[in-house]
């Protein structure tokens, strides 16, 4: 299995990439904003993605973003294949693309949004804190980027203030970031009750703006 910096040589995974995030999307039916293999073939050509694969066969994916100028920059776009699922690949993939953003962008803020649990752990392995999206970019283009989204009714609803997804930054000028250990998310209880009420807040709110 390699793990890369992506580059042109990759063009080749770009239509199972597509393939895949479209497939993720339709069975979860939330939170990941469908991308066009045009756009998916920009980030390999420069250089702002990483890249999974095994022989020939695409394993795993998740591309930077750069708004506002450079002050923040997001990764976006984490998949990996089902046929590499459930083996830690998608840590490895955010810890490579985090240390890439680190390296190529060390002045830029590092943020996501995610309505997956299993991401938010990952984030906070990384030193990640939750914020409000008054935090975030207030570039429109990243929200313009929503659009696809099937919750992005409710994003518009409350006025891009809040959504299913949680807003998480990491700031490298703040020295109170801090590396967690793997356990002390994984296997900490009250992490755990942290993250699974805040996702069942989030997903209560969804169901109530349905009825509506």
């Amino acid at each position: 299995m390699k793990i890369v910096v992506a580059d042109i040589s990759h063009i080749r995974f770009a239509k199972d990439i597509c393939e895949t995030i479209e497939a993720s999307a339709t069975q979860r039916g939330t939170g990941i904003a469908r991308r066009t293999e045009g756009y998916i073939i920009t980030k390999l050509e420069n250089s702002n993605a990483v890249i999974a694969f095994e022989g020939e066969k695409f394993a795993g994916f998740c591309y930077i973003e750069r708004w506002d100028h450079g002050k923040y920059v997001a990764h976006s776009g984490l998949i990996v294949h089902p046929d590499f699922r459930n083996l830690g690949l998608a840590k490895k993939i955010k810890k490579k693309i985090f240390d890439y953003s680190l390296e190529k962008y060390p002045d830029a803020k590092i943020f996501g949004i995610t309505t997956g649990l299993a991401v938010m752990k990952i984030n906070s392995d990384l030193g990640y804190k939750p914020v409000t999206f008054s935090e975030l970019t207030d570039d429109t283009k990243f929200w313009a980027g929503c659009e696809t989204c099937t919750n992005y009714e409710i994003l518009k609803l409350k006025e891009h203030k809040m959504c299913l997804c949680t807003g998480m930054l990491y700031d490298p000028k703040k020295t109170e970031n801090i590396e967690f250990e793997e356990t002390q998310i994984h296997e900490h209880p009250y992490n755990k009750k942290v993250w699974t009420r805040l996702k069942n807040i989030k997903q209560a709110l969804f169901l109530k703006n349905k009825k509506k």
